[in-house]
């Protein structure tokens, strides 16, 4: 068994799931192909409706599952019960939105007739990771059912438990638990069609090159090192900067998509300081995820904490000013107080590298080529924000960011629309996420054409011939 501690109180265990040995997973795909091969034959809104019915269950079972969450995450119980809501309506999304995506194209007309129909790839692997297990799951799960194919789900270890209750109650899902052997099992396995994962560089690299061996397509969605650029006109009231605070600080840092480098003006640095320090203090409260006061709980092990309590020392040794944003409770849990940390060089590794953590660099600049410069540095480029009072402006300054998702006036999840794909270019991945193309991504085109040169009657075509523009 699998257990997981509750990382607020380290010594209460939250519950178990069992672990699954790399031998069961052939069986577990195999079970997969079967269903798959049912679940693809029935129409598709049959589907939908099962995936309807899973958005009511959801919106049911909200609070009791926000509960079992931020146990087994450290994560806020209101921000937990945010996620299952999110989640729900992404689920009715999906539902009002596939009838279009799935749909067979037909064009009928003196070029010839052609026919384009979406299918799907058959056995979907998800990987997810921890830190927003539903919606993270969801996302995968939602689109791949409603094309047709079945999921072989693994989530991570480290909150396993409130994920598997959602997914063990769809149809067509199926839930394996373990660590990198039966992820390795799993993307090996020849009856995989489609890998789908969310998590560190790292292990991405890993399962890619894994992939790529069986020639297996796959969606990753990785870290990212976001910078938030303020320029010279930017106007934030207080709303705006606890807005911006959480954009840094929720799930304590925990986040992907976070805003994790703070690039100001060097003329309106002070000011933005000390605004942001006020914000901090009146919104970040620090303690029992449970708490439904509680905006930041612990992270997610002691490891998670110790890691991100040596990369603040390094901050203090490069010459950082470390600020203190919120005080920690006592006890035994996983606590790591949010930081402002200003003056620091851009080869400090609080700035050149992914935090995810409670622990943010403020840096400033003199000119808008100078600061684009210094937030693409790096290999990472998953999300960005700018900021102005302007936004066409801010439009303009946009296009040079080398980020697969760019905010305007807010960052992290305010920023998120369903119709807006996600997902990072450089090393943050590849693939995307919600809207049309989420869905597209548990598709495969498969043609039928039948050329007006060769229909009964039609004039025909040189053997040797290559098809004329107007027949493209």
């Amino acid at each position: 068994m699998i257990e997981r501690e509750n990382p607020a109180r380290p010594d209460e265990i939250v519950g178990a799931v069992p672990r699954t040995t790399p031998e069961q997973i052939d069986g577990v795909v195999r079970e997969a192909e079967r269903r798959f091969r049912e679940w693809s034959r029935m129409p598709i809104a049959g589907r939908l409706a099962a995936l309807a019915r899973a958005a009511a269950a959801l919106d049911e079972q909200c609070a009791e599952l926000a509960v079992l969450l931020a146990r087994e995450s450290g994560k806020p119980v209101v921000d937990c019960r945010g996620e299952i809501g999110f989640a729900a309506t992404y689920l009715r999304w999906v539902c009002d939105n596939a009838p279009h995506v799935c749909a067979t194209t037909v064009v009928d007309d003196p070029q010839g007739r052609l026919w384009s129909t979406p299918r799907p790839f058959g056995v979907v692997a998800a990987i997810t990771p921890w830190n927003a297990p539903i919606i993270l799951a969801m996302i995968k799960l939602g689109p791949a059912l409603a094309a047709g194919n079945t999921v072989v789900l693994k989530p991570s270890p480290l909150a396993p438990l409130a994920v598997t209750r959602v997914a063990e109650s769809l149809p067509g899902v199926h839930v394996v638990h373990g660590g990198p052997e039966v992820v390795r099992a799993l993307v090996a396995h020849p009856s995989v069609r489609k890998v789908a994962f969310t998590g560190g560089e790292h292990a991405g690299a890993q399962i890619a090159a894994q992939a790529g061996r069986h020639i297996t397509p796959a969606v990753l969605e990785l870290g990212g090192n976001d910078p938030a650029v303020f320029l010279d006109d930017f106007a934030l009231g207080p709303d705006d900067f606890e807005r911006l605070v959480l954009a840094s600080f929720a799930t304590s840092g925990q986040v992907c998509m976070a805003a994790k480098r703070l690039y100001v003006p060097r003329h309106r640095a002070a000011e933005f300081t000390e605004s942001y320090i006020a914000a901090a203090h009146r919104i970040l409260r620090v303690g029992d995820p449970l708490n439904d006061q509680v905006t930041m709980g612990p992270v997610v092990t002691r490891s998670a904490a110790d890691r991100i309590t040596a990369l603040i020392a390094d901050a203090r040794a490069d010459g950082g000013r470390v600020i203190e944003l919120a005080k920690c409770p006592g006890g035994e849990g996983y606590f790591v107080g949010p930081v402002l940390v200003t003056d620091l060089p851009d080869s400090a590794k609080l700035v050149c590298r992914e935090q995810f953590g409670p622990a943010v660099p403020l840096l400033t600049y003199r000119d808008e080529s100078e600061v684009l410069a210094r937030a693409n540095a790096g290999e990472l480029g998953l999300g960005a924000s700018v900021w102005s009072a302007d936004e066409d402006r801010a439009f303009r300054f946009a296009t040079g960011f080398e980020a697969g998702f760019t905010f305007v006036n807010t960052h992290n999840r305010t920023g998120m629309s369903l119709r807006a794909p996600f997902g990072g270019v450089k090393r943050s991945g590849f693939g995307r996420e919600y809207a049309d193309e989420g869905l597209r991504e548990y598709l495969q085109t498969t043609v039928v054409h039948a050329p007006a040169a060769f229909r009964p009657g039609g004039p025909g075509m040189s053997p040797r011939a290559y098809p004329r523009a107007h027949e493209r």
